[in-house]
């Protein structure tokens, strides 16, 4: 692999060789090359503060800056604002496994950037901005579903540590809309944050039939399961509104038969 067109969406790379393909930094999430008139963009799933989300084919990515609000002058936002008009070629890559960067593709900005509210390295909450942007040559790349369940777990933990001001406000500013992934099957991402609150609000107890949890994981906590109010799936949002905590029994008959009761007595208990 000694060239940019060899890649093929799926490869693997160190970084180390990525810098050697792009003649690029070897840090950041945002590495503009002049030698090869690119712009690496990576959206690191393991270890990032950037709320980085699939909205159906598109990734809204988000700019550079550790701290403060935003500025979309600054260094490499500019780039990708001016793209694709100043024929600086994007690269999207991505991290679901440390310090392996996976080529998604060449994307494009398919829409004016726009801001959202995100935490900074510092957790303060500031302005940020989103790029939307899809892949070149429209194709979709393979995402592997059991990786991608491990990493939300992975940050649902994390979420679990914060404190109850903290973790509401992460909540309530995760975007509410969610995308896709292709994959063996269809990988829907949803918010560590609004989980973690979800089971927060509930304190031990299904929000359904009210008993507690019938049992604990391994790390001694009650066992209990995320359920979207309306369905994903159907349009729902992935949001503390819509989110409920249940047992294991409750969840199943929801899929099952989501009475219209059910859903009356969990719309009144999430909004509370």
């Amino acid at each position: 692999m000694d060239s940019i067109s060899s890649l093929q969406p799926g490869t693997v790379l160190n970084n180390q060789q990525l810098c050697d393909i792009f003649q690029c930094s070897p840090q950041g999430g945002m590495r503009r090359s002049l030698k090869t008139n690119t712009l690496v963009v990576v959206t690191n799933h393991v270890a990032s503060i950037y709320d980085d989300h699939w909205h159906g084919d598109a990734i809204h990515y988000t700019g550079m800056g550790q701290t403060g609000d935003m500025s979309l002058s600054f260094n490499q936002n500019k780039t990708l604002n001016e793209s694709p008009d100043n024929g600086v070629s994007v690269h999207l890559f991505e991290v679901f496994k440390d310090k392996q960067y996976t080529y998604t593709g060449e994307v494009v900005r398919v829409a004016p950037p726009y801001q959202a509210t995100q935490p900074d390295s510092q957790g303060t909450l500031r302005s940020v901005w989103l790029f939307p942007l899809k892949l070149k040559d429209a194709e979709a790349l393979t995402v592997d579903e059991t990786a991608a369940r491990e990493l939300f777990e992975q940050k649902v933990r994390k979420a679990r540590k914060l404190s109850d001001t903290e973790l509401r406000k992460r909540a309530e500013n995760a975007p509410a809309q969610v995308g896709s992934r292709t994959g063996q099957t269809t990988v829907i991402p949803r918010s560590p944050y609004i989980a973690a609150y979800a089971k927060r609000r509930a304190n031990g107890h299904c929000e359904l039939c009210q008993q507690p949890a019938p049992f604990e994981t391994k790390k001694g906590e009650p066992y209990l399961e995320c359920h979207h109010i309306e369905w994903l799936a159907k349009g729902g949002d992935d949001s503390i509104e819509n989110t409920v905590a249940l047992c294991p029994n409750c969840h199943r008959k929801m899929h099952a038969l989501n009475l219209s009761n059910d859903i009356s007595t969990l719309i009144k208990i999430s909004n509370n």
